[in-house]
Order: structure tokens, then sequence, then C-alpha cells
């Protein structure tokens, strides 16, 4: 037995008992964990050779029985499902964007026994969470002041922090950031601070360079979780507080 089957004898352990309704229909724990697998397969996106995503976020709708008797069960039940989402995208090589999130919520359109799954790709920079039903809001604290953010580049493992208006990236010694890599030029591409945006400029680059998988043609403006690739180099533009910055 693999990790996903272990996963699917645990929920049908901790909660087969939570979905059934008085009648002969009944909502399965393993139903919904496959047809979240199925909606994550359906709804890939493959950014390159190397690079599949994969949806990370998901609300299962269910009829107002069966919501009652999920919400019951909500936390173990969702990180039970978190865990069967972040096995499948280990199995099939899938890039998860941000962390795992399932939800639950009620739809009085569906009948009891049915259910269905909306997944989509997040790339909130949060800590995982398995949500369960909202419960009533807490006093609202003081508002503070929001975080300055830093804009940042994740390389090979290495964060760059990005300080200085105009950096460029290339395989000559003599760039802002050099990239070992023979499918880079010299000089292939330049990030620019422009107010509160920033900006990927291809610098006329022999092989090209691609943000979220179209080519730069000119110019593109980054969003926190820009995908960047050139040559064989994949760069994720990050905006983080400005305290996580690691290298100028």
């Amino acid at each position: 037995m693999g990790l996903i089957d272990n996963v699917e004898r645990g929920l049908e352990k901790l909660v087969t008992s939570v979905f059934r309704g008085s009648g002969s229909s009944e909502v399965k724990p393993v139903e919904i964990a496959s047809r979240l697998r199925n909606q994550m397969d359906a709804k890939s996106l493959t950014i390159s050779q190397a690079r599949t995503l994969a949806p990370n976020h998901f609300i299962i709708r269910l009829a107002d029985e069966d919501f009652a008797r999920a919400r019951e069960w909500g936390a173990p039940l969702a990180r039970e499902l978190c865990t069967t989402a972040l096995e499948h995208a280990k199995s099939q090589g899938y890039t998860l964007q941000g962390a795992v999130e399932v939800n639950f919520r009620k739809d009085p359109e569906l009948k009891p026994g049915g259910f269905e799954i909306d997944a989509t790709t997040s790339d909130a920079s949060t800590p995982e969470v398995h949500n369960t039903p909202a419960a009533p809001p807490a006093p609202s604290a003081p508002p503070r002041a929001a975080a300055r953010m830093q804009p940042v580049l994740d390389i090979s493992g290495q964060r760059y922090a990005l300080n200085h208006p105009s950096i460029v990236l290339g395989r000559s010694a003599d760039t802002d950031i050099p990239i070992e890599d023979p499918g880079v030029s010299r000089r292939h591409l330049k990030i620019e601070q422009r107010g509160a945006s920033t900006w990927a400029v291809d610098l006329g680059s022999t092989n090209g360079s691609f943000v979220n998988g179209q080519k730069i043609v000119g110019e593109t403006e980054l969003h926190d979780g820009s995908n960047i690739a050139m040559g064989q180099t994949r760069i994720i533009f990050r905006l983080v507080p400005q305290s996580q910055g690691d290298r100028a």
C-alpha cells in the first residue's frame, strides 16, 4: 500500500460515519479525496517541461445536511484532505504555488449525498491552513500599519533582495546576479523598480526570457509569485516583509 492508500484508509476510519444520512445516500470521504485529486489533474497548468502548476486551494460544497455533519469534524477532515493533495502533488511532480487550503461551504442547491469541489491556484504567501467553516468573528484588534514589502528573487535555493532600481542578470561575472547557465546570455535580463511596480526587461537575449510561460516582448510587469525562465534557470519573484530579504 502506498501513501495515498494509507491516507484513504485514515479518511475512512476517521470520518466515514460523519456523512451518513438517514437514507441510502451518503458522501464518502474517499470519494472526496478521489475527486480532489482529479480536480488537481484536470486544472494543472504546464509552465515548462520541468514545471507544472496544480491547484492548492479547494472549496468543498455540500448539501445542508452533509455540511452540518462535516462541520463537526471540519479540522481533522480538512487535515486529511490537505495531506491527500500534498501527497498527490508529490507523486505527480506538481508545483504548488502556495500552501494547501481546504474549506467547506454549504450549497443549498445540492441534494444530500452530492458534493462539488472548486479547485483554484493561490499564490498567497501564508502558512499552511486547514480551514473549517467560519466561527463568529473575534473582537477586532486595533489596526496595524501595513508591513513594507521587499521584492526578492528566489534562484536555486538562494534569495536575492532587489535593493537597487535596476538589477542585471546574466552569464557574465560583471552582472549584478551572475547565472551559471549555458542557455543564458552574458547580459540576459534586467529587473527594474518603477515606484511600487517591478518590471522584467529582456536585454536582447539569444534564447529569450519568459514570465509565467509567456515570452517577454520588450518588458513584462512582475507580480508576487511570477515565474521567470531564462535558459534552464527558473526564478520566482516574491514580495516579502522587508526584514526577510536575505541578500542584496
